[in-house]
């Protein structure tokens, strides 16, 4: 699989694209036991859901001056039951992570809890053949990467 070969863009430029499946990677590092199944129950009622096994993962960003939690995280394959805007859906995942009690902090001092933190990886626009992937995310970290090709075996497509 070589995502590497899709063609990336800025979300900026999609916002008004109708999307009809994504390829997301969900993560938490605050009660991810609760939140997880929580989200991933949300999601099943905007469509179809394939998971990938959940992995716990380090904070990248942490350093021995400033230890982070660490994440789990899990991809997901969305096929939507009603195709939406990528706007509409950006909105509607955050409020998906507003209702996990999502607080984004200002704060840099404190280690941030994320309750949950859904990212789109790619997305499937209505008459397009090829996935789209968001410039924004590329390059995948290892986790995501990772979800995207079980995903892709699971689902049996390729990119």
């Amino acid at each position: 699989m070589d995502v590497s070969k899709l063609e990336k863009c800025e979300p900026k430029r999609l916002q008004d694209q109708t999307v009809t499946a994504v390829i997301l990677a969900l993560g938490s590092n605050y009660k991810a036991e609760y939140y997880l199944p929580h989200i991933r129950q949300q999601l099943t009622a905007l469509g179809a859901v394939q998971l990938s096994t959940s992995f716990q993962n380090p904070d990248f960003t942490a350093t021995l001056e400033q230890p982070k939690l660490d994440y789990t995280n899990q991809g997901v394959y969305l096929l939507l039951d009603s195709p939406m805007t990528l706007q509409q859906l950006q909105q509607m995942f955050k409020r998906l992570e507003g209702d996990c009690d999502r607080r984004r902090q200002a704060d840099l001092t404190t280690i941030r809890q994320v309750t949950m933190d859904i990212d789109i990886l790619l997305i499937k626009l209505i008459d397009i053949e090829e996935w789209t992937v968001m410039a924004d995310r590329y390059p995948f970290k290892a986790h995501e990467s990772a979800g995207i090709v079980e995903l892709a075996a699971g689902r049996g497509f390729s990119f």
